[in-house]
């Protein structure tokens, strides 16, 4: 699970991103506990959390993030508003997370306001829940709002996960590549 965690989720890791969704496949359901509960304890000193957000026979949905920086990107105005119109009781962040796992858990498809926990911008996500096919480009997500600044994370994002790849590989451990904030 480590190598997926870094190849899925080195932008979070890094601390340059709140949030990563990312599949994990696997064998058991104890195993995939197990895993998780590893990855927690190596993380949660690292101010990071993982939390399943759906589970299929031989896959899960999950979401690596950091609480801290979720709480903030939430209580911007225009993530505020969108949340609030999708039902969210956004008197705090573990309020909004918990009707987010309500929400994957329901089967009713897929919740699209994700990507206000995943850094995307709160313009962008409301751009693409109002107007999907007016985006400026598309990268990890539609952008619909700076067109420019989306490309330079999104580059920043690629980057990130090349080296921390390339850091895995020569023998750095997951915990080492968790930076605390």
């Amino acid at each position: 699970m480590e190598e997926t965690v870094i190849r899925m989720a080195a932008p979070t890791l890094a601390g340059i991103k709140t949030g990563s969704l990312f599949p994990y496949y696997y064998e058991s359901r104890e195993e995939l506990g197990k895993e998780m509960g590893r990855i927690n304890r190596l993380l949660i000193p690292r101010s990071l959390r993982l939390v399943l957000l759906r589970l299929t026979e031989h896959s899960a949905l999950l979401y690596l993030f950091r609480p801290s920086d979720l709480e903030k990107d939430l209580e911007n105005c225009t993530a505020e508003e969108l949340l609030r119109c999708a039902g969210y009781p956004c008197a705090d962040c573990r309020a909004c997370l918990c009707h987010l796992l309500k929400r994957f858990q329901s089967g009713e498809g897929f919740p699209h306001e994700i990507g206000l926990f995943l850094s995307y911008p709160p313009e962008d996500v409301k751009g693409f829940l109002t107007d999907r096919d007016n985006s400026k480009a598309i990268c990890l997500w539609r952008v619909y709002s700076d067109k420019d600044r989306a490309m330079k994370l999104c580059d920043r994002y690629k980057k990130c996960t090349e080296c921390y790849c390339r850091l895995w590989q020569t023998g750095r451990r997951l915990e080492q590549l968790a930076v605390c904030s």
